[in-house]
């Protein structure tokens, strides 16, 4: 197992992961999307969703290993 770190990036700031997690490679992607969902469904009961916002998962040379933008995260289904 690596430790990865799921930093918060919405294009102006970044949220560093300070501690990561020790995690196999092929839970990467549902780790992302279960953080991303969690940290949408927070802004939204605040009242503001930042459409802006994507995790990088980086190793410890700090190379990208997996991006999730929050737009993949969820689908929006307009009205109409």
């Amino acid at each position: 197992m690596s430790r990865l770190y799921f930093h918060l990036v919405d294009g102006v700031d970044t949220l560093i992961d300070q501690d990561g997690i020790e995690i196999t490679p092929d839970k990467v992607a549902g780790r992302a999307l279960a953080e991303a969902r969690a940290l949408i469904a927070d802004e939204a009961r605040a009242g503001c969703i930042d459409m802006r916002q994507r995790i990088e998962v980086k190793d410890d040379e700090g190379l990208v290993l997996h991006c999730l933008p929050f737009a993949e995260a969820v689908e929006i289904i307009p009205p109409g």
